[in-house]
């Protein structure tokens, strides 16, 4: 049943395994202030006792814009396991972005300003600044050698890299920032040039 609600009497779920920080948060707090029409088109979803089963970095962001009042859906008769089921299920996703389409019908900066996760965050930023910091992500290179031959590909902006990781199914390469933490993404990888032309071969 869809309500709009005072945001005071919602509960936030304490068990919820989700989280979001700094960067990221700032973005959909400023998502919600430029368009809180879209908490009504969707709502957080809460148990009979006002307790969130989804949306709760949604209720965080929103009492952070100001928001006195949201949009809910109350799911009622749910078992606790069926709960916890819904809060997993709802964070999950099940599908891919098409990173052409991206790249070539949408506005990469609104896209960043969206939340989409495919360039450095700010905590990136700053640790690549960081003079303490001694670690690098150029390790690819130590995987070349005299006796081979070599094509380097070069891209000029992350979605054609995310693509380009896509393709040949590569996994993000990371190093450890000063802070312990790990890079988002990587910045070069070495293939076998056969089956780089087969996996090409094959997609076209």
């Amino acid at each position: 049943m869809r309500q709009q609600v005072k945001i005071s009497k919602i509960k936030g779920n304490a068990s919820n395994p989700r989280i979001i920080k700094n960067d990221k948060f700032k973005k959909l707090v400023n998502s919600i202030k430029e368009f809180p029409e879209m908490l009504k088109l969707r709502p957080i979803v809460v148990d009979e006792d006002m307790i969130v089963l989804g949306g709760n970095m949604r209720l965080k962001a929103s009492k952070e814009a100001g928001l006195k009042e949201v949009w809910i859906d109350i799911a009622e008769g749910l078992t606790e396991e069926q709960k916890k089921e819904f809060i997993v299920k709802d964070n999950v996703g099940f599908g891919e972005w098409d990173w052409d389409i991206l790249g070539n019908e949408w506005d990469s900066v609104l896209l960043k300003e969206y939340g989409l996760d495919v360039w450095q965050n700010e905590d990136d930023i700053q640790e690549m600044k960081n003079p303490e910091n001694n670690e690098t992500e150029n390790n690819f290179a130590t995987e070349l050698d005299r006796e081979s031959n070599y094509i380097v590909l070069k891209f000029n902006n992350d979605i054609d890299w995310i693509q380009a990781k896509t393709l040949f199914g590569l996994e993000t390469e990371t190093a450890r920032r000063a802070n312990g933490k790990p890079w988002s993404s990587g910045i070069g990888r070495v293939l076998n040039g056969v089956y780089a032309i087969n996996k090409i071969k094959n997609e076209s």
